[in-house]
Order: C-alpha cells, then sequence, then structure tokens
C-alpha cells in the first residue's frame, strides 16, 4: 500500500475525534464538541492576529509570511513572478515527533 493509500485509510474526521475525546474524557458528545469548537476558533483568531499558539508536548502554530519570489513555468521554463502570501504553519513538539518516529520503527 502506497503512502496516499495509507493516509487515506486512517484519515479520523471531526465527529470521530469527538467520539474518542469525548469517551477519554468522561464527557459527552456535545460538551467535547463545544470545546473543540472554542479552542479551534481561540487558535485561529490568535493565528490570524499574527500570535504563535504553542500547546506544550502538540505542537506550535503560527502565521508565516512568504515572500514575492520569481519561479518558473514548469511547462514552458518562462519565469513568473509569485506573489507575496501569508500561510499558516504548525510545527509539531519534540515529543510529538518522538511518537511518529516511534510509530514508524514498529
Amino acid at each position: 500500500m502506497n503512502p496516499m493509500e495509507m493516509a487515506l485509510t486512517v484519515l479520523m474526521n471531526k465527529r470521530e475525534l469527538i467520539e474518542k475525546a469525548a469517551a477519554e474524557a468522561g464527557l459527552s458528545r456535545r460538551q467535547t464538541a463545544a470545546a473543540l469548537e472554542a479552542i479551534l476558533g481561540t487558535i485561529q483568531t490568535a493565528v490570524a492576529a499574527e500570535d504563535k499558539v504553542a500547546i506544550p508536548g502538540f505542537g506550535s502554530f503560527e502565521i508565516v509570511h512568504k515572500p514575492a519570489r520569481t519561479g518558473r513555468n514548469p511547462q514552458t521554463g518562462e519565469p513568473l513572478e509569485i506573489a507575496e502570501t501569508w500561510t499558516a504553519r504548525f510545527k509539531p513538539s519534540p515529543g510529538f515527533m518522538g511518537l511518529i518516529r516511534q510509530r514508524k520503527k514498529d
């Protein structure tokens, strides 16, 4: 199975995330969904305001500026200007990355 097929077979959607978190925390799905919405909304608002959000043991979210640059048209090789843009970045914590690396070894 190629990596893309593997990723598609283990995708957890929002509903499944809420159900698992609710079971682990001993909360109702409604309470868990409300908490998740509040957390995600807070992260989005903070990052959009150019604040960095760091969650120890999980990772950090931040906004990143990508300046304008010259690229190339892949079909013709002609140079073209790529406009500046802003994007969000998630950087996993070392502990989170350790779990991922350990999983790959198993």
